[in-house]
């Protein structure tokens, strides 16, 4: 974290950072918990996959101005958190417009969930967004099965309009699709 800039955003509890290089190691410790990543599919821990994720939110903010905050406590240096509104292109198809759309999504670590930071964090990044970018749809992802996310989503103002189902391997996993429609 540099020692030059400061959050982009704050709320009451936490400071919402744009994506920086010195972050690789954060996202890594914020994805090492199983638990984390019970609901992101095929997401891995390891560096190679973490810095594939930083800089894909470094280039949605770059490319698109909006994207993804690393989550840490008010004056904290610990990533606890990664959650936004960021470019998106899942490769699902015109049909499913979730392609080349804005996405919303909340990653929580494990010690942190049930305690409203993903709730604090998006009504944050949602009215900046608006702010910013004026009314538009946003698009969001969740695993059938996550309840919280689903009850967040809704609170947010985003309802399901298709499902779509992934491989995964030899399983296959069912993905709600919802949308903010502003």
């Amino acid at each position: 974290m540099s020692k030059t800039r400061g959050p982009f955003l704050s709320t009451t509890r936490f400071d919402l950072w744009r994506p920086a290089a010195g972050d690789l190691h954060g996202l890594c410790r914020l994805l090492a918990d199983e638990e984390t990543r019970r609901y992101l599919g095929p997401a891995r821990a390891d560096p190679h996959a973490q810095f594939d994720r930083l800089m894909r939110n470094a280039g949605s903010w770059a490319l698109h101005g909006y994207g993804t905050l690393m989550v840490r406590p008010r004056g904290g240096s610990e990533i606890i958190a990664s959650c936004g509104v960021f470019h998106s292109y899942r490769g699902f198809g015109p049909e499913l417009r979730i392609d080349d759309v804005p996405e919303a999504g909340w990653i929580v670590r494990q010690d942190h969930q049930g305690q409203g930071v993903a709730r604090e964090v998006m009504e944050a990044a949602l009215a900046w967004f608006d702010a910013a970018h004026g009314p538009r749809r946003i698009a969001c992802m969740i695993e059938a099965g996550n309840r919280a996310s689903e009850r967040l989503a809704a609170r947010l103002g985003f309802t399901a309009y298709a499902t779509h189902t992934l491989e995964e391997g030899e399983s296959e996993v069912t993905m709600t699709l919802l949308e903010r429609a502003r």
